[in-house]
């Protein structure tokens, strides 16, 4: 490939320069592994700036705390560091979040009975109708992202990210 100018790229091209560049820059890197990364962060970052800005926005959360929302409606009330856990979010996140939806009625937060450092949360019947209805249109986006593959398209991408998800020695949220 011939490199071009940085004005002559757009979002998708980028790719093929910044692979192209490291190869040549850095001998002995890995560019398919790296075109993989990039190709699946950039995709993971427009599929969450869409359900950001189609859905969540427009109620007045942010997708950290649709995800929130969502962790509690799916599992039930639960300690906040058992809800940071299972959203993939750091506890400092939770925390903060939790602030904002205690005051906007959505999620209500009580010493734990067994530990009383420990917070726990629960949705609030207003928590549990607002992520009723949010859901609805967020998995109406959902399919939206999902229909340009196909059914066996789609049970190939989520076993193959199902296997890089479960890749022993890399750091993630616990």
């Amino acid at each position: 490939m011939c490199i071009v100018s940085a004005q002559d790229l757009d979002f998708w091209t980028f790719v093929d320069a910044a692979v192209e560049r490291a190869d040549e820059r850095l001998p002995g890197i890995e560019p398919e592994a790296m075109r993989l990364i990039l190709t699946l962060y950039r995709v993971t970052n427009m599929v969450v700036y869409d359900m950001e800005s189609v859905v969540h926005r427009p109620r007045g959360w942010s997708y950290p705390g649709f995800r929130l929302l969502f962790t509690l409606w799916i599992a039930g009330p639960m300690e906040a560091k058992r809800a940071a856990e299972l959203s993939g979010m750091s506890r400092q996140a939770v925390s903060a979040l939790v602030g904002t939806l205690d005051r906007d009625g959505l999620v209500s937060k009580v010493p734990d009975e067994k530990d009383r450092r420990a917070v726990r949360l629960s949705l609030t019947g207003e928590g549990e109708a607002a992520i009723r209805e949010t859901f609805v249109t967020h998995n109406e986006r959902e399919s939206l992202w999902a229909e340009t593959l196909s059914a066996e398209e789609r049970e190939t991408l989520v076993r193959l990210l199902a296997k890089l998800g479960a890749r022993e020695g890399v750091r993630r949220r616990r």
